[in-house]
């Protein structure tokens, strides 16, 4: 199988790119430095047309939460005209199946009665982020009805693992672990610590990826998620816990977002019936291998 991934430098990008190539397809990755840009679409069409994949995976867009506040208009259209315009160039250039990741933030706002969110839960968006990944969404439901291109709708939850830029909460929180060990220090700054997240490690992710591929329904909207929340208070004591000295948390103002949504906890039965895929990689695992690549960065 020919596989075109769109991000491909990218935290999950190169995961998913060795992913496939183990699994014995070729790959082709592009990605901003070597172009195309989501908003051309003459260049986009030309790739297409270069390429002739059997599936594109899309993972390139505006993935700062945070920073979409400051920049809502450019994350818009990063993550929204750059998804149509890549559905477009597939449309005319041999229509391969398309794998459209968007975010478990389009639900947003979800009370407890919400819980766990299906993907029939309505979206309620909190951030700037979150509304330009609904309109994503509904452009590549669209190609599917409109233009009968083979979508695949994936909504991912929190995914952390090696590679994940310290804008991360986990990695963010491993980086100053790490550089206390080596600077002899205790304090570990953190931001807000009650939300509760559905966290899957990202090498569990792209396995979901591909089975969706290969057994997802066009058209059809997938939760990846591992049907587990914990709190962010959790997850910074599990990495505490992992430090070579003894440490604490203190907050700061400053690392926490306008807007948290309480909770996200994901309900992952229909990629389950649809792949038969579950997560494997216990947190511990995560957690310590995310903690390992902070100090050898460091070294």
């Amino acid at each position: 199988m020919k596989a075109l991934i769109t991000g491909a430098e990218g935290f999950v990008g190169r995961h998913l790119t060795r992913h496939l190539e183990a699994c014995g397809d070729i790959v082709i990755g592009v990605d901003r430095p070597t172009g195309p840009d989501l908003l051309d679409p003459t260049a986009l069409d030309a790739l297409l047309a270069e390429v002739r994949p059997d599936v594109v995976y899309h993972l390139a867009g505006w993935s700062d939460i945070g920073a979409s506040w400051n920049a809502p208009r450019e994350c818009f259209e990063v993550n929204a005209t750059g998804t149509l315009n890549l559905l477009q160039a597939c449309i005319a250039n041999g229509s391969p199946r398309v794998l459209a990741v968007s975010s478990a933030d389009v639900y947003g706002r979800v009370t407890p009665a919400d819980l766990p969110i299906t993907e029939d839960t309505p979206f309620r968006p909190v951030t700037p982020y979150a509304a330009s990944k609904i309109a994503a969404d509904q452009l590549a439901l669209q190609a599917w009805l409109g233009f009968g291109l083979e979508v695949l709708r994936v909504r991912a939850f929190n995914h952390l693992g090696p590679g994940q830029s310290t804008n991360f909460v986990a990695p963010g929180i491993a980086d100053r672990i790490a550089r206390n060990e080596r600077d002899g220090l205790q304090s570990v700054t953190v931001g807000n610590l009650t939300p509760r997240r559905d966290v899957t490690d990202v090498r569990d992710v792209v396995r979901a990826y591909r089975l969706l591929v290969e057994h997802g329904e066009p058209g059809g909207a997938y939760n990846v998620c591992s049907g587990r929340d914990l709190a962010i208070a959790e997850l910074a004591e599990m990495l505490i816990a992992l430090a070579a000295t003894p440490m604490q948390l203190e907050a700061d103002p400053d690392l926490q977002r306008p807007v948290e949504t309480p909770v996200l906890l994901g309900d992952p039965g229909r990629i389950h019936r649809a792949t038969g895929w579950v997560p494997e990689i216990p947190i511990e695992r995560t957690l310590a291998d995310v903690l390992d690549e902070r100090r050898r960065l460091l070294d």
